[in-house]
Order: C-alpha cells, then sequence, then structure tokens
C-alpha cells in the first residue's frame, strides 16, 4: 500500500514538472527570467572588494554605502528598511520640491512636520582637506613625505551645489557631532577665506550670506544653504587644497566651513560634497583642468564602488573603447533650477514585454540623484508594472523546504511604500522577472535581481502624480557606472562595473 502511495505522489511530482513553465519554457526562463539565490537578495556582512579596480593615477575615490561592512559606520545597526524608505521619502519630496519653485512652507503649523533621526543613507567619499595639517586624524597626500591633509568623511550629493563641511569653532549643539575630526582652517598653511565683494563670493548667489563685517572690501564672505527639510548649514566661504587621490590635487578649492547647523545631519559625515551642475560645486570647479564630466559606481550593500572626476573610468578591460560601452540618453536640465541633472523615461520592460504605457507619462521626466534610494514612477507606469510583476510571479513558481512541490510565491503586507511584497522564506532559489528601463533614445538598462526586488519587496515607488518629477534611485543603478556626461550633454550606464 506504502508502495503504492509512493508510486502515485512520484507521479503527480513527475507531471507537476512537465507541466511546469520551468519545464516547457527553459529558453524563456533564462531570456526574461532570472533565477537567483534567495541569500543573494540579502546584504552579506563581508566587504568585497572593487570588481574592476580602476588605475592609481585616476582621478576617483573609492564610494560606500553607509552601514555597510565596507563602509566607515560598519559594526553599527543599519536603519530598518521603513526607516530607509521614510527617508528617501522625505528627502527626495524636498528636491522635488526645489524642482518646481514650491515655497517652502516648513514653518507652516497645518503641515505636518517629519522628524528623522540622525542618520542618512547617502553615499559616502572619504576626501583630504588643507595641507600643513600636524595631527593624529591626519593622512598624507601620497607616500613620499609630502604635506599632510586632513581626511574629511562627506555624503556626495549630485542635487546641490556648494560643497561644505565642519569647522572650527563649531560647538555642539550649535553643530553636531561627527566621527572625523573638526576642520581647523588655522592649522592649515593653505586656507583662506574668501573675500566679500569677490568674484568667488558673489558666484555663491542664492547662496550668499553677506560679510562678516559692516564692511564688503574687509568682510569674509559668508554662506547659507537651506535645505527644503528645515536642515541648514552656515558659516564662511573658505579656499584650501582639496586632495582628491594621491595624483591629484585642487588648489583653492572653495567650499563652505560651516560653524552652525540646523537639523539633523549623519554623524558618519563632516558634510557633503556637491556634484550639482552650478557654479559652486566639485564639477564645475574642476571642469577645466579634468574634463566636464563624472562618474560613480553604486556598489551592493556589501562592496565597495567608486566616483570619478573628468569621465568615466578607465581600465585595462575598457580602454580602447570606455564610453561606447554605455547605454546613453540625453541629459536634461530643469528650467526652474538648472542644478538638476534631468533624464527621460519613455518605457519599461517585464519578462520580456514592454508595458503599454503612453510614452506621455514619463514627460515631466526623472531627476539623476546620487542619494535617492529606490525609483519613482508616474503612478500610471508604476501601476502597470506592478501588474505585470505580479502577473509574471505568478506564471513561475518556486519549490523550497517548505514545499514538497511547486507552489506560486506567497505575498506579504507592504513594506512602508512598497507594496507588491512575498514571502521568500523557505525558497533556496526564486525566479524573479527581468525589468529593464528604456531611456530617451532608445537605450536599454537591463536591472539585476536585486536592483529589482529589496527585501522581497518590487524596488519601485509611485510619484505623488503622474505630473511630478520622479527619481532614478541608486538601487536600481547599483553595479552600473553612471556617467554624467555635462560637456557631452548625455547620460550613461554601464553594467557591471562595481
Amino acid at each position: 500500500m506504502a508502495t503504492s502511495q509512493q508510486a502515485v505522489i512520484l507521479s503527480i511530482v513527475v507531471v507537476l514538472l512537465l507541466l511546469s513553465p520551468i519545464a516547457r519554457g527553459a529558453g524563456a526562463v533564462r531570456q526574461h527570467y532570472n533565477v537567483v539565490q534567495t541569500s543573494h537578495l540579502e546584504p552579506k556582512s563581508i566587504c568585497s572588494d572593487l570588481k574592476v579596480v580602476p588605475p592609481a593615477t585616476g582621478t576617483w575615490v573609492p564610494l560606500h554605502r553607509p552601514f555597510g561592512p565596507c563602509s566607515s559606520s560598519k559594526g553599527r545597526a543599519p536603519p530598518s528598511l521603513i526607516e530607509i524608505l521614510r527617508w528617501d521619502q522625505v528627502r527626495t519630496e524636498c528636491v522635488r520640491r526645489k524642482a518646481t519653485g514650491m515655497a517652502d512652507d516648513v514653518l507652516n503649523p497645518a503641515r505636518p512636520h517629519v522628524v528623522l533621526v540622525q542618520y542618512d543613507y547617502s553615499l559616502h567619499s572619504d576626501f583630504g582637506v588643507g595641507s600643513g595639517y600636524g595631527s593624529s586624524a591626519a593622512i598624507e597626500a601620497d607616500g613620499d613625505g609630502d604635506s599632510m591633509i586632513l581626511s574629511q568623511t562627506m555624503a556626495i550629493d549630485t542635487t546641490v551645489d556648494v560643497p561644505w563641511i565642519q569647522c572650527v569653532p563649531c560647538p555642539v549643539p550649535q553643530c553636531y557631532p561627527q566621527r572625523n575630526a573638526l576642520f581647523d582652517p588655522s592649522r592649515s598653511t593653505t586656507a583662506a577665506a574668501v573675500r566679500c565683494g569677490s568674484p568667488a563670493c558673489c558666484s555663491l548667489g542664492s547662496y550668499g550670506n553677506g560679510c562678516s563685517s559692516n564692511s564688503t572690501r574687509n568682510g569674509d564672505c559668508q554662506y547659507l544653504i537651506e535645505y527644503s527639510d528645515d536642515r541648514a548649514t552656515a558659516g564662511t566661504y573658505m579656499t584650501d587644497t582639496l586632495t582628491i587621490s594621491s595624483s591629484t590635487t585642487v588648489m583653492n578649492f572653495r567650499f563652505g566651513c560651516s560653524h552652525a547647523v540646523r537639523g539633523k545631519f549623519s554623524d558618519q559625515t563632516a558634510g557633503t560634497m556637491s556634484l550639482g551642475g552650478g557654479a559652486q560645486s566639485l564639477l564645475s570647479q574642476t571642469a577645466r583642468g579634468l574634463g566636464n564630466a563624472f562618474s560613480y559606481c553604486v556598489p551592493s550593500p556589501s562592496s565597495s564602488g567608486f566616483l570619478s572626476l573628468g569621465g568615466p573610468v578607465t581600465t585595462a578591460i575598457n580602454s580602447s573603447s570606455s564610453r561606447s560601452r554605455f547605454a546613453t540618453t540625453p541629459l536634461l536640465r530643469n528650467a526652474i533650477n538648472p542644478s538638476l541633472y534631468l533624464v527621460r523615461l519613455q518605457g519599461i520592460v517585464v519578462a520580456g514585454r514592454q508595458l503599454r504605457v503612453p510614452p506621455v507619462v514619463f514627460s515631466p521626466g526623472a531627476i539623476m540623484d546620487s542619494s535617492a534610494v529606490i525609483t519613482q514612477l508616474p503612478p500610471t507606469a508604476y501601476g502597470a508594472l506592478c501588474r505585470a510583476f505580479r502577473s509574471a510571479m505568478t506564471a513561475y513558481q518556486g519549490f523550497g523546504f517548505r514545499f514538497w512541490f511547486f507552489t506560486a510565491y506567497p505575498s506579504r503586507g507592504p513594506s512602508g511604500n512598497l507594496n507588491t511584497c512575498y514571502d521568500f522564506i523557505g525558497f533556496t532559489n526564486v525566479t524573479v522577472p527581468a525589468v529593464s528601463l528604456v531611456f530617451g533614445g532608445g537605450s536599454v538598462v537591463a536591472l539585476d535581481p536585486p536592483a529589482v526586488m529589496l527585501q522581497g519587496c518590487l524596488a519601485f515607488a509611485p510619484t505623488p502624480t503622474d505630473l511630478a518629477l520622479g527619481f532614478i534611485g541608486n538601487v536600481q543603478t547599483q553595479t552600473h557606472e553612471v556617467l554624467y556626461d555635462v560637456a557631452a550633454g548625455g547620460v550613461g550606464f554601464r553594467r557591471g562595473a562595481c
């Protein structure tokens, strides 16, 4: 009797296998689906080195995700996915208001206030500031005993223009506590305050905050950066030597020397290295010498990436045609805030089929933002993506130790603003529909499974309306080298760069 039952069960399993989509369409699975181990969708606890190491002579710095094993904040408890998504929503809404010229209403009592904890999820890199800095916190500019500089961990932001770091004097709570030693301009032999009335001070425009004295001839230039989320930094506009790499220094680099802040900033960073399109950014200050372009590769959570100035990273692998390997799309500018970089999506492909979304839906454009976590789509496109993704996930089933037969992946409740989520507990492998983004000009960027799903959820979110600006998030661009070729007016994506 037992043998008969086993035979029946075996027969059922064989029939299920033969009738399963995996058995009937192995080629389609390979082409339009990705079979991935569930462990590969989770971050690792060990730091992985760069997949492609840029040359030592290049103008680049390592780039890290916060709270990962490669970052300076390793060992600290990372924020939850809900906290990350909450931070992302607040921040991107602030950038969107800046792009649309909406009045800052942070003091409006009718508007609900969101108080964020003291962390952020921006990408981080280390830069050297100053020279002749005799301090235990200093590092050497290179290995031949040249002048000492102070290492500063800075958040990378492509939506702002003025770089800044905290400087002595900067007492708490007037300033926020930080991991690095505070920069002291009096101990740097090359530091100097920008004078009021100088071209550099006048170039601050709306970031200018008067002078340190009543005399515009003798006073020091003051700056003020106000973020739409009620944060702010203020202090003296300075120049000093910036060390980017062992082979690249920038003399008379202009930056804000912050003596006071308002709001919450991460204690893991000393300030912000700004890469916006304005005249004060790192890109604009180095464009003549290095080239009016930069690129970065957002690493996976347990790896290292890079930030390159002057153009894409050139290695022995891609030196012959470094730019031709990129899928490129036109770079657009925002009429109200030309410092922002925009691109235009024109379609999305799920499991080999392009969504039936009218191109006009994508007409507002999407902001290229190094700090945005997930890609935000117009609600019409987002709804179509979710429906197509759920349908594709239903078509291909999984096998796990909880089940002795193939079964549909169980759905679960939303995580924050991610509402298409699955329970993969018990599954060793999952079959995820391939997703590609189609940009203006027809360039197609294929996303790896970790760029499609974040902790079991489809890693996309809707914008407030179809007319609102979207965002291209770094979850989707991770492991791609993203090239901002401002001189040529294009944005490029190169897969598998870090």
